[in-house]
């Protein structure tokens, strides 16, 4: 790959990447530890991931269990998840913290499938804004002895790496919302 167009294909997989991780936080019925993936447990005035704070294990399909290392921080984790737009009540036994996820309601699985599509809508418009970007790029290379033929095959290079991704993009938002949808 032409080093010039590298660059555009690292940003678009990181635009990926950032979805892949994003959807792994969107809970489809099933206890997933990555839905606690951004909550931030307040460790000694420091914000720290609750994987870090304690040992996080799925017991059963539908509970996460959460065993801190240290018994005072139960509270500190019991109000990080009760602060947290998870939406669950932490049950706080004095020795671990469990999650209990309900099923999903129709209604709440429609409302996840449209935030798939949003967050995949962001994703493709953050393709194109690199695609973009890279055409300008590009533009910018004729006043540097560089071909218009040239320019005209990078532009389509970007236009068949942009079309991969979105692809990409569509093909993840498809699998999370079947996820989602299947009961």
């Amino acid at each position: 790959m032409d080093a010039r167009l590298q660059q555009y294909d690292d940003k678009m997989k990181k635009t990926v990447d950032f979805l892949i991780s994003d959807y792994a936080t969107i809970r489809a019925g099933r206890a997933n530890p990555h839905v606690l993936d951004k909550i931030r447990v307040d460790y000694y005035g420091t914000p720290t991931p609750i994987q870090q704070v304690g040992n996080v294990t799925v017991p059963d399909p539908r509970i996460i269990q959460i065993a801190p290392w240290e018994k005072n921080l139960l509270r500190e984790i019991e109000k990080a998840i009760m602060t947290s737009d998870l939406g669950i009540n932490p049950s706080n036994d004095g020795s671990v913290i469990r999650l209990v996820f309900p099923e999903l309601t129709e209604e709440r699985r429609k409302d996840l499938v449209k935030e798939i599509k949003k967050k995949a809508e962001e994703g493709k418009v953050a393709v194109r804004n690199i695609r973009r970007d890279g055409n300008d790029a590009f533009k910018k290379l004729s006043k540097e002895d560089v071909s218009e033929d040239e320019i005209k095959q990078l532009g389509e290079q970007l236009q068949k790496m942009t079309d991969k991704y979105i692809k990409d993009i569509d093909r993840l938002m498809e699998e999370k919302s079947k996820e989602i949808m299947t009961v």
